[in-house]
């Protein structure tokens, strides 16, 4: 595969892995689909931390390609709240909107390498034959040994999928379960572009890992399954994975996650009840027992008061 990327990004990549081997480097990836609720801002709040603590740089990453779904002034919101909590990132606002041109060149450079080829097959279809053996997660290869057709047919084109060949895929887990699934049976060939022309969301997140140099990925264990597709993008492209912190979720009184559906769970309440920015990182904070209840700090202290082995002691048994 590094032979068929075009010689830049092959450049890039030795330039990456000397990065990686001497720097640190985290991100936060919202999508702006509306208002951090506090569980996005508690992960913000950790990834800030944890990369902070290895004397990293922390960038913030706006993941929009999926642009029915980004709803007018959530960026400008999450920056917002990022800066009111003192969680300052490094360099410019990235968005995967205006790195398209990055994930097409991966993209074609994969498909003439061959390990791409075109699926046809429906939502609906893969969900009635999937679910009596109730693996509807995993794609059953159904298109693999057809003839390419990669042209419209019926005014649909088709998603373009990765093969994955037999084997285990590995990353490093310093937090949440061990990092292996096996690619065939557990994860699937993965879509990288879909049916409707989307890149799709495994395919920027692994080449944006890999080409800004990212070596820490903190966010919510609900994601755990999703990175056995991007690892499988990472070794496709013959890069080794970042380390990955997949965080506890932060439950309401009832026992569920909270979420963007979550009406009123973000910092807008906060600051209408008076609440200050040293008060908001004490209660984030304490969520995890990190600090006892009622502190108030800001970011900047609590950052001189933690370890990164403790923290990560901490976080393991949240």
């Amino acid at each position: 595969m590094s032979t068929l990327l075009p010689s830049h990004l092959r450049a890039l990549r030795r330039e990456v892995a000397d990065l990686k081997e001497t720097a640190r480097r985290g991100r936060y990836a919202p999508s702006p689909t509306g208002p951090l609720h506090l569980g996005n801002l508690r992960t913000a709040l950790l990834s800030w931390l944890i990369t902070r603590l290895q004397g990293g740089e922390w960038l913030l990453r706006i993941d929009d390609l999926d642009t029915p779904r980004n709803r007018a002034g959530a960026e400008a919101s999450i920056r917002e709240d990022l800066r009111w909590l003192g969680l300052l990132w490094d360099g410019p606002v990235l968005r995967q909107s205006e790195r398209r041109g990055l994930y097409a060149t991966v993209l074609s450079a994969l498909r003439r390498s061959g390990q791409l080829y075109p699926c046809r097959c429906s939502r609906r279809m893969l969900a009635d034959i999937s679910a009596p053996h109730g693996r509807s997660g995993v794609y059953p290869g159904f298109c693999r040994p057809l003839t390419p057709r990669w042209g419209l047919e019926d005014q649909r084109l088709p998603s373009w999928r990765l093969q994955l060949e037999p084997g285990l895929l590995r990353w490093p887990e310093l937090l949440g379960p061990e990092g292996c699934l096996d690619g065939p049976t557990e994860v699937g060939d993965v879509v990288l572009r879909r049916a409707d022309g989307f890149l799709a969301y495994h395919l920027a997140t692994a080449v944006d890992e890999w080409a800004l140099g990212i070596s820490d990925v903190v966010r919510g264990l609900d994601l755990w399954p999703a990175t056995g597709p991007q690892v499988a993008v990472l070794e496709h492209l013959g890069v080794e994975p970042p380390r990955y912190w997949h965080l506890p979720l932060w439950m309401d009184d009832q026992g569920q996650r909270l979420s963007k559906r979550d009406g009123g769970m973000g910092l807008a309440v906060w600051r209408e009840q008076g609440v200050l920015p040293e008060a908001a990182i004490g209660r984030l904070a304490a969520s995890l027992e990190l600090v006892p209840e009622g502190s108030c700090l800001s970011a900047q202290e609590l950052l001189q008061q933690c370890q990164l082995g403790t923290l990560r002691q901490q976080l393991s048994k949240a």
